[in-house]
């Protein structure tokens, strides 16, 4: 059985954008409606392993950071 709905030219437009070659239009809304959304992880690490996963975040963006600059300085210096 399906079901016909109405969309504004913005709201197909943006369906349009998720539809890979080889799915239909149910297949988009099925794949983006049975995403999960960020806050449903919420109580999934004890505040332990949060502070442990924001510290190792942290630790990497800073270990990143001195990456670029380490190329941004060899590249002004070529």
């Amino acid at each position: 059985m399906s079901k016909s709905i109405r969309l504004s030219e913005e709201a197909y437009d943006r369906l349009a954008a998720h539809k890979r070659d080889d799915e239909t239009f149910s297949d988009v809304v099925l794949r983006l409606a049975g995403e999960r959304s960020l806050l449903e992880l919420a109580g999934v690490l004890s505040d332990d392993e949060a502070d442990a996963l924001r510290e190792a975040v942290e630790e990497r963006r800073n270990r990143r950071s001195a990456e670029l600059e380490d190329t941004a300085d060899r590249l002004r210096e070529a």
